[in-house]
């Protein structure tokens, strides 16, 4: 969520890392700065590689996503993470129960805040 100052409170942006990676991947094979890169891209700017490569390590251990290394013109050797099949199935379950989400507490968000909460009845 963004603050007001266009910053993200860090705590949801890590809940929804892997969403955002599955999704990302499922558009195209990727490494990881680059990924970092297109979750810039997206305003997502407080994101560092430092929660990046750990979240993809994640999937790969879960099996979400596959990795080849390519050899690279400009140095050490790029690994290239894409989807597997029980990522795709991993994504659609992620994705159903975001939206799910936002539709549950689309209600609460779209009124205003009130200046202080209403007392309790007796």
């Amino acid at each position: 969520m963004a603050q007001e100052n266009g910053a993200h409170d860090s705590q949801l942006l890590k809940g929804v890392l892997s969403l955002a990676l599955l999704r990302l991947l499922a558009e195209r094979e990727s490494y990881g700065y680059e990924l970092v890169t297109r979750l810039h891209e997206l305003g997502l700017t407080e994101v560092q590689d430092g929660s990046v490569y750990p979240a993809l390590g994640r999937l790969e251990r879960d099996a979400h996503v596959t990795s080849r290394l390519v050899a690279s013109s400009s140095g050490a050797a790029r690994k290239y993470y894409r989807l597997s099949a029980a990522g795709y199935a991993a994504l659609e379950h992620i994705e159903l129960a975001w939206q799910s989400l936002v539709r549950a507490l689309a209600p609460i968000l779209s009124t205003p805040v009130p200046a202080k909460p209403k007392e309790a009845l007796p």
